[in-house]
């Protein structure tokens, strides 16, 4: 790899993350030379393409590992880099796992500010949805279509509410390892047991 003026060629990966990767940061880069979120190292593991998106996350952990990312300090942000390798393949096919896990963000940030009636009508309103969705039928256009309606509209808004609660709480850190290994389980692979290496 070639690193142009002024730019930062990849360093050494921090412990126990997969090799190879770009060095750790803040908020979306434009290029692999200048660092990496959390997500764009999923993305470069998962795709070799560099995204905050990736396609094998689902958009609900990567809204979380994003603002986790970019809100904690530069050693916790080295501690979290091992868990690139299990949100590159993170997306549970349950339709009951994307309220569950709104759900889960939303009464972290009510532990933080108990008084909100908002956030425990939301935290409600999640269970009831994963209550109702356990073991429902995961395929069909209308199944597919009523999911991203949920999500692209009261789900996000319920997650970014309880994010922006989030954002200067400490251990928000313990939050995203809590939701990797219930996606993990969700999808049935156990995390962190294999050893994936990136070859850029």
């Amino acid at each position: 790899m070639i690193a142009l003026p002024g730019r930062r060629a990849s360093m050494e990966s921090p412990a126990g993350a997969p090799s190879g990767l770009p060095v750790p940061g803040r908020f979306a880069h434009l290029h692999p030379d200048d660092g990496a979120c959390l997500m764009e190292a999923a993305a470069l593991l998962a795709a070799g393409r560099f995204t905050d998106s990736p396609a094998g996350t689902h958009p609900a952990l990567a809204a979380l590992a994003r603002v986790v990312n970019d809100n904690v300090g530069d050693d916790t942000r080295h501690a979290l880099w091992p868990l690139a390798a299990d949100l590159a393949d993170a997306r549970p096919a349950s339709r009951a796992y994307p309220p569950l896990l709104v759900g889960t963000v939303v009464d972290a940030a009510r532990r933080v500010r108990p008084s909100s009636r908002r956030l425990a009508r939301n935290g409600r309103a999640c269970r009831r949805r994963a209550e109702r969705l356990a073991g429902a039928p995961v395929s069909g256009p209308a199944v597919r279509i009523a999911d991203l309606l949920w999500w692209r509209g009261p789900g996000r808004r319920r997650l970014e509410q309880a994010l922006r609660v989030l954002c200067a709480a400490p251990e928000a850190d313990r939050l995203l390892r809590q939701a990797v290994t219930q996606a993990r389980e969700y999808t049935g692979v156990p995390a962190a047991s294999r050893e994936i290496h990136c070859n850029r």
